[in-house]
C-alpha cells in the first residue's frame, strides 16, 4: 500500500538538493584537500549552523542541545505541542580524510521528507501526521577527536558517562574544556537525555558501509541490526636480544608471535559466519632494527551478528593464542577497551521500512534485508526508543575513504522509501 502522493520531480529535486548539500558541508573541514570535522571544533560549530539554517527553511524550530547535537522540530497535524515525536538522522561529524556521506546524507535526507510530509497552512508549519517529526544531526558518532564514539547519541540516550570528561585530544584538550570553548556547560549535559515517552521511535537513512547491495544490483535495504562489538588490545610479551647474536632456537620473538596470532584471528573468523575479526594496529618494541622485539601490541576489533557467536569466536582466538604463544615461549594479556552488544531493529520499523522500499519498486520483489557490522547512532539510541535503519547501495561498498558514493537516483528511492516509511508507521498508530 502507498500512502506517499508526491510526483516523482519533487522528490529528484530532493535528491539533487541533498546532493548538492553534502558537497557544501565537504568544504567545511579542518584541512585542505580532504575532509575531516570532528566534535566541538569550529567546523562543528559551522555545521551545525547550516543544518539548523536548513532545519527552519522547511518550516521546524531548531535548536542545539546539551551535548551539542543539532534538532529540529515539526509539531504534528493536532498542533500539540508536546506530542512524542519520530526522530529521524544521522551524524555530522567525520573521521580524518572523510567521504562527504557516511552520516551526512541521512541528516539530508531526514530534512527532506519534513520537507515532502509538511502540511503547509496559516499558522506555524506542521507534520500532516499523528505526531511530531524531528530531525537530528548528531555530534560525534565517529569518535575521532576523543577515541570514543557515539558521545552525541549516548547524551540523547542518557547513557552519559561522567568518566569521559577527562578524555584527551591529541593536542592534551580535555572534553571538559573542549565543551566549555564551544559554549556548553559540562554540568548541563544530561538535560540532552530523552525519554522514553518523548519519542515514538528513530529511523535512520545510511550507505551501506560494504558492497552487499552493490553486487546484488540493488538501491536499498531493510537493516536487521547492527553489530554487537567488543574491542581488545593486546600485549605478547618475548625477550629482547642482539638480532645478530641469538640464534633461532634461543629467540622468544614477540613480533613473530603477535604476527601468527594476527593470521590466526584471520583464519579463525573467515571459517565463521558473520563474525568479522581486524587487527588495525601492530607495534614492535623497543623497536630497532637490530634487536629482536621484546614485545608487541596489537589491536583486536571483533564483530559479530550475535553477542553469543561473537562471544564464542573470542574464546576461539584466546586459546589459539595459548597455543602460539606456548610453542614460541611468549607470554600474552589482553584488555578489553570496548564491548557494545547487538542492537535489533524493531520488527515494526523493519516493516515499514520494508514498506517504503516496496514503494520504490514498481516490479514488486522482496527487499534485501542486511545486518550491519558497522556501528551507528542507533546503537545509543536504542537505549530509549525503536530503532530503525535504511541502507543506501554504496558502489564498491567502501567507506570512511573519499571514494565513497551514492547515486542521486538511490537517493531519491531513499527519500521516498524513508518518507512512506513514516506515513506506514503514521498509519499503524
Amino acid at each position: 500500500m502507498v500512502l506517499l502522493a508526491v510526483d516523482r520531480a519533487r522528490i529528484a529535486a530532493a535528491a539533487r538538493r541533498v546532493m548538492a548539500r553534502c558537497d557544501e558541508l565537504a568544504r567545511v573541514s579542518a584541512t585542505s584537500g580532504g575532509i575531516e570535522r570532528v566534535y566541538l571544533s569550529p567546523e562543528h560549530a559551522r555545521v551545525n549552523r547550516l543544518a539548523a539554517e536548513w532545519m527552519r527553511e522547511v518550516g521546524m524550530t531548531a535548536r542545539q542541545d546539551a551535548a551539542g547535537n543539532q534538532l529540529g522540530r515539526m509539531t504534528p497535524a493536532s498542533g500539540e505541542v508536546d506530542a512524542p515525536a519520530l526522530l529521524l538522522g544521522s551524524h555530522l561529524d567525520t573521521v580524518p580524510d572523510a567521504g562527504r556521506f557516511d552520516g551526512i546524507v541521512g541528516v539530508l535526507m531526514a530534512l527532506e521528507v519534513a520537507r515532502l510530509l509538511r502540511v503547509p497552512d496559516d499558522g506555524p508549519a506542521r507534520a500532516g501526521l499523528p505526531f511530531a517529526l524531528e530531525v537530528i544531526a548528531f555530534s560525534d558518532e565517529e569518535g575521532t577527536r576523543f577515541g570514543k564514539a557515539l558521545l552525541g547519541s549516548s547524551a540523547v540516550g542518557g547513557t552519559w558517562n561522567d568518566d569521559w570528561w577527562t578524555l584527551t585530544d591529541a593536542e592534551g584538550t580535555s572534553l571538559r574544556e573542549a565543551f566549555l570553548e564551544f559554549g556548553l556547560d559540562p554540568a548541563r549535559v544530561g538535560e540532552a537525555a530523552r525519554r522514553p515517552d518523548e519519542l515514538v521511535g528513530y529511523l535512520e537513512a545510511h550507505i551501506e558501509q560494504g558492497p552487499q547491495l552493490d553486487r546484488r544490483g540493488e538501491s536499498l535495504a531493510v537493516v536487521s541490526s547492527i553489530a554487537s562489538a567488543r574491542r581488545f588490545q593486546v600485549v605478547v610479551e618475548g625477550e629482547a636480544r642482539h638480532a645478530g647474536g641469538t640464534p633461532y632456537d634461543m629467540r622468544r620473538d614477540a613480533l613473530l608471535g603477535a604476527s601468527e596470532a594476527t593470521l590466526a584471528v584471520e583464519r579463525i573468523c573467515r571459517a565463521e559466519h558473520h563474525i568479522i575479526g581486524t587487527v588495525g594496529q601492530l607495534e614492535a618494541f623497543p623497536g630497532a632494527v637490530n634487536v629482536v622485539p621484546g614485545e608487541a601490541r596489537l589491536s583486536l576489533d571483533l564483530r559479530g551478528e550475535f553477542d553469543g557467536e561473537r562471544d564464542r569466536v573470542w574464546l576461539s582466538i584466546e586459546r589459539e593464542l595459548d597455543a602460539i604463544m606456548g610453542r614460541r615461549g611468549l607470554r600474552w594479556r589482553a584488555h578489553e577497551v570496548h564491548s557494545a552488544p547487538a542492537v535489533f531493529c524493531a520488527p515494526l520499523l523493519q516493516d515499514v521500512v520494508r514498506e517504503g522500499i516496496l514503494s520504490t519498486l514498481p516490479g514488486g520483489g522482496d527487499p534485501a534485508v542486511l545486518f550491519s557490522p558497522a556501528g551507528h547512532d542507533g546503537m545509543a539510541i536504542g537505549a530509549i526508543t525503536d530503532v530503525g535503519m535504511l541502507f543506501l547501495r554504496n558502489p564498491d561498498g567502501i567507506s570512511h575513504h573519499p571514494d565513497e558514493a551514492v547515486s542521486a537516483g538511490d537517493v531519491a528511492r531513499g527519500i521516498q522509501a524513508l518518507a512512506e516509511a513514516v506515513l506506514q508507521l503514521a498509519a499503524d498508530r
